[in-house]
């Protein structure tokens, strides 16, 4: 399989379980705001990095499982930059929010795919840790920014830092994966 194959198979693993709790769960996440979310992906990514120091783990959600919720909440901080914090469109139909999902997940693959590119696809030789580390690193520079008013001087913004942290937990997902 080439990386815009792998990337679809993955991401279409990650949009299954979406799709699931936005049947069981509607659109609540649309109430979180931005810090909220970054918080979750923090969580997600730390126990992660936990269970990779001590290399042991008492509750059985899996690694595999939390690089995948970081693909999501990624993507619904993504939905939640696009809708703007429109009180109207708090509740989602299932298909609006598979729709969101689906713009976004096409922006953050063509990203992959220019990066990958240009870097010839280094990823595929770093290790889980770093993955782990550099989405720690993107989601320390976002906090900052929303410190900052979300302003940058020089600096890619939020947008641009999440897409880079689903791309990361995608290639943790392929590296553990294929």
């Amino acid at each position: 399989m080439d990386t815009s194959a792998q990337f679809d198979a993955v991401t279409n693993s990650c949009k299954s379980v979406y799709l699931k709790k936005v049947k069981d769960y509607g659109s609540s996440w649309r109430v979180l705001r931005t810090i909220s979310i970054v918080d979750q992906l923090y969580i997600k990514a730390w126990r992660i990095r936990q269970i990779q120091e001590k290399k042991s783990q008492l509750i059985a959600d899996s690694i595999e499982s939390e690089f995948m919720a970081i693909v999501n909440y990624g993507l619904i901080a993504l939905i939640q930059f696009e809708l703007n914090d429109n009180e109207a469109r708090m509740e989602l139909s299932e298909s609006e929010a598979d729709q969101f999902y689906t713009d976004q997940l096409i922006l953050v693959k063509a990203l992959m795919m220019q990066k990958n590119h240009d870097y010839g696809e280094a990823w595929r030789a770093m290790s889980q840790e770093s993955f782990v580390d550099l989405i720690l690193t993107k989601l320390a520079r976002i906090k900052q920014i929303l410190a900052n008013d979300g302003q940058t001087l020089i600096s890619e913004g939020i947008d641009a830092n999440l897409h880079d942290i689903i791309n990361y937990a995608v290639f943790a997902l392929i590296r553990m994966r294929y």
